[in-house]
């Protein structure tokens, strides 16, 4: 290779390594959580789902099951057992004809402090990958109030159940619940070993589509106008919040063999905008 040849060959690579340092340096940190503080989660970025809120789930949401220690927040999902204080005889509501609460645990929200319409999200934590461990770091559409679920929009960033790591995009359309789900088996990704590590979840999403990632790899892509012209209720242009809980059982398996108690931390959480 001659001299001027060397010379553009070097060009070429400082344009595409100035292209690539601009692309990749252009968000800007506009929230985050780095949970530094010892004690209860900041009550200036997270408020929590209470009771007995989803999927016929085995725990009980409270407050009392996140706590911040050691730079992590730490949430547990534990055998405790209490009366239902929501309990009707002869219910015919999940939520009321249980009796006893055999378990609990924490789910916190961003919801009506911290919503978010485009950006870059990310999270690094270690997750418990035992059968009967459901985690989770996704988002809704900050309407679901007035826009229920599924119009309101679903993104899993991050979620786990039956040793497998998922990436998911749900809504309506047609009329019906329309999922786009990616699950890899935590064995493809290094089994016992992987479990045991921190790793970095991310969503980039922008006007155009939303890509997820697990340690820097694509996990799945949403193209957002192949949605556009048959969803309802707008899902993903409008803004959405943050969710970090850990479940027990129902789609996260049987508990029989599960050790308590599971614990989802989480190192931080941080959004960033262009």
């Amino acid at each position: 290779m001659n001299i001027k040849s060397i010379f553009v060959a070097a060009l070429l690579a400082t344009s595409f390594f100035t292209a690539h340092a601009q692309s990749t340096n252009d968000w800007k940190l506009v929230w985050s959580d780095e949970f530094n503080v010892d004690g209860a989660p900041n009550p200036a970025n997270w408020d929590y789902e209470r009771g007995f809120v989803r999927n016929e789930e085995l725990q009980w949401y409270q407050p009392e099951n996140a706590i911040c220690t050691n730079g992590l927040l730490v949430i547990e999902g534990r055998p405790e057992h209490k009366r239902n204080p929501d309990y009707v005889a002869g219910s015919k509501d999940w939520r009321k004809n249980r009796e006893w609460i055999d378990y609990t645990s924490s789910s916190l929200i961003t919801l009506k402090q911290h919503e978010f319409t485009y950006g870059k999200f990310e999270m690094r934590a270690r997750i418990d990958t035992q059968l009967g461990s459901w985690p989770a770091f996704w988002t809704l559409g900050a309407d679901r109030e007035q826009v229920r679920w599924p119009a309101c929009g679903e993104i899993d960033i991050m979620e786990f159940y039956t040793h497998r790591v998922l990436a998911n995009f749900g809504c309506l359309m047609d009329g019906k619940m329309k999922w786009s789900a990616i699950k890899k088996p935590v064995a493809e990704l290094g089994g016992d070993a992987w479990s045991k590590a921190f790793h970095i979840w991310t969503m980039e999403w922008d006007a155009k589509k939303i890509d997820l990632f697990l340690d820097g790899k694509l996990m799945n892509s949403l193209v957002l106008a192949d949605l556009d012209k048959n969803h309802t209720g707008d899902p993903f242009h409008k803004p959405l919040y943050l969710i970090l809980n850990q479940a027990v059982g129902a789609t996260g398996g049987d508990v029989t063999n599960t050790k308590f108690p599971i614990r989802f931390e989480v190192d931080w959480v941080r959004a960033y905008q262009r």
